[in-house]
């Protein structure tokens, strides 16, 4: 399908070319109904601003766009310098934006990345659904999804077997002889979230002990420290002796306002945590955490879009799984927060 320039929307609005360059980058120049006669040619022609037109002339423009969910997160950061690394060997360029869990932030990085007409897309969603990324597609665009699977099968993608994640921490747990586990976490849309609960609810609930689920609409230190002041004011017999937090951020958060309390840790109540950021093993008491190959995986997620791009060679699966759809196993690291 011929690509739709800016000629066509002119036509089609009526006006001339240098209107139409005028409403794309001097729009105080333009009376407002020719702008919005410019508006409704480009939203019914689909039409995209090419502000990169020498790159495109080349071929390429040798950058690719990279969305993950909060660059504040350890996690995420690490996620991005593997990413990078292997993206600059390629001789390819990576513009990271930060969504900070906002489906907003990151509809605007996507628009961004699609008027710099960037080579191919990594992202780390923050919606459930995956509908935003179809535009890429249509364009021929590859996109792979970073710590997210598609249950579509159509997207590439490079994720962590998180159910499993879950299932190791609750199992961790119970085997130091607690009996009432809390997971906290959330939202329980985010997948990665959900099968961290599903994992750890299945096990705890096998076992026969209690579960209870505090889901929470983000995750930081600052919510773990209130999540924890709420724990340490519950009587003695309703107290969880087993913590569960959906990232190392919350779980650390906890530790630091039980020890505040005066509430042993792990003597009276375990705490494990997921990602095993580096500041996990520094805490006062260390703090127990499953481990997701960070950089591993961003380096692994940059080298799929490349093969896609043909600039790169290919990336194996796991046993039975399609190149395309890679998923790493988390390792649990035991420390000083849980007994064992």
């Amino acid at each position: 399908m011929a690509e739709v320039g800016i000629r066509d929307v002119a036509a089609r609005a009526g006006v001339s070319v240098s209107t139409v360059s005028n409403v794309l980058n001097r729009p105080e120049l333009v009376s407002r109904q020719a702008a919005s006669r410019v508006a409704e040619a480009i939203e019914a022609l689909g039409y995209v601003p090419n502000v990169a037109a020498r790159q495109l002339r080349a071929g390429r423009s040798n950058a690719i766009g990279m969305a993950v969910l909060n660059i504040t997160n350890p996690f995420f950061s690490d996620v991005v310098l593997g990413a990078e690394q292997v993206a600059e060997e390629a001789g390819y360029s990576v513009i990271v934006g930060n969504s900070y869990d906002s489906v907003e932030r990151e509809a605007r990085y996507l628009e961004l990345f699609e008027r710099q007409r960037l080579d191919g897309v990594l992202i780390a969603p923050v919606e459930q659904s995956l509908e935003t990324l179809e535009r890429f597609r249509r364009r021929d665009v590859p996109v792979v999804l970073v710590d997210r699977v598609d249950p579509r099968g159509v997207l590439p993608s490079i994720s962590l077997d998180d159910r499993l994640g879950g299932r190791m921490a609750a199992t961790h747990l119970l085997e130091g002889g607690c009996r009432h586990i809390v997971f906290i976490g959330g939202p329980h849309t985010m997948p990665q979230m959900h099968d961290r609960l599903e994992g750890c609810r299945g096990a705890v609930e096998a076992a026969g002990a209690r579960f209870t689920f505090i889901e929470t609409a983000t995750l930081n230190p600052h919510l773990g420290r209130e999540i924890g002041d709420r724990i340490a004011a519950l009587p003695l017999a309703e107290r969880p002796d087993g913590i569960f937090a959906g990232n190392d951020h919350v779980a650390l958060g906890v530790l630091q306002s039980l020890i505040g309390h005066g509430i042993s840790v792990p003597g009276e109540v375990s705490v494990v945590g997921y990602d095993d950021i580096d500041f996990s093993a520094a805490a006062v008491v260390p703090l127990t955490s499953v481990r997701q190959p960070s950089r591993e995986m961003g380096g692994n997620a940059a080298r799929l879009l490349l093969t896609q791009l043909g600039a790169g060679e290919a990336v194996g699966g796991t046993a039975g799984e399609s190149t395309l759809r890679t998923r790493f196993e988390p390792v649990l690291v035991p420390r000083h927060s849980t007994r064992h």
